[in-house]
């Protein structure tokens, strides 16, 4: 029998029963049977029963329910409830390859001061990277020979593996952003308290496809980047990310709702406002946007 990993498998879901069966019955026979703790977001479409009628025999999964959607701060839960060094997060639609999170956890080992893993996440059943995944393999921020990978400024929640003492150390996931643009922050605050972040295409998260795109998720994604931008970035890139948000908002005829929006949360994002040093900035600006708009200024603003 394999060793047991020191890694438990956190899965927030929100009635997606089917896809959280799919993703479910692969992580329950990961090699090393790495625990696995479902935090249920309040699903009313039996999702809380299926896991406890269908994966209740395994002794590695626990379920947590909580009574309400809490967005991203179920993975906070999740966390909470784990007994292993380090955390991989998966979601209702994706799972970890065999052999990924040993990788990611010798790669911890061997380099104290990784913070975060970002795996490849690739898309089943045919293997093929994401975009996102390609660019981090891309090497934006170019090579460091002190990490195992491409140092990297921000992942996708669903093909990440964090050191559980680094997490814990920055506070998770804030409240403020629970449906996108919260790996965004938490990988600049991991940035800002000095834990390292890199690329590992041999730590691979596949998952499936999640249906048609919805339009009004990604509008609360946009909106919390922006927030974001006003939580730890310069004023100027605030400022502009927001009129970015508000153009695109106008175009499609939603921007009186997303002024509201904006409006309604800006307040408690200027109490948590902590901008990151100018370095970061920069390295965050070369990581994620386009040539063509990056402009000189004071921060790398």
């Amino acid at each position: 029998m394999p060793d047991l990993l020191d890694v438990t498998v956190v899965v927030a879901t929100a009635d997606r029963r089917d896809l959280l069966r799919r993703s479910l019955s692969h992580l329950v026979v990961l090699p090393g049977r790495p625990p696995v703790v479902v935090v249920d977001n309040g699903s009313g479409d039996g999702s809380p029963e299926m896991v406890e009628a269908e994966f209740g025999h395994h002794r590695q999964l626990e379920l947590v329910r909580l009574p309400v959607d809490r967005g991203a701060l179920a993975r906070n839960e999740g966390v909470r409830r784990a007994r292993t060094r380090y955390v991989a997060f998966s979601d209702d639609g994706s799972w970890w390859a065999p052999q990924a999170l040993a990788r990611a956890v010798a790669a911890f080992e061997a380099h104290p001061a990784l913070g975060l893993v970002a795996a490849r996440a690739t898309l089943a059943p045919t293997g093929e990277t994401d975009r996102a995944s390609l660019r981090m393999a891309a090497a934006p921020l170019g090579h460091d020979p002190g990490l195992p990978g491409p140092p990297v400024l921000g992942f996708t929640a669903r093909a990440g593996v964090l050191r559980a003492a680094a997490f814990e150390q920055v506070g998770g996931f804030d409240e403020l952003v629970r449906c996108g643009g919260g790996e965004d922050l938490l990988s600049l605050d991991l940035a800002a308290a000095g834990w390292q972040q890199c690329y590992l295409a041999d730590v691979e998260a596949p998952h499936g496809p999640s249906g048609p795109p919805d339009p009004a998720r990604r509008a609360v994604r946009e909106r919390e980047r922006v927030l974001v931008c006003w939580m730890r970035r310069p004023l100027v890139s605030a400022l502009r990310e927001s009129a970015r948000l508000l153009a695109g908002a106008a175009r499609e005829g939603r921007l009186g709702r997303e002024v509201v929006a904006l409006a309604r949360c800006l307040p408690p994002a200027l109490r948590r406002r902590r901008p990151v040093a100018p370095a970061l900035e920069r390295a965050w600006r070369t990581a994620h946007e386009p040539r063509g708009r990056r402009r000189r200024g004071p921060g790398g603003a």
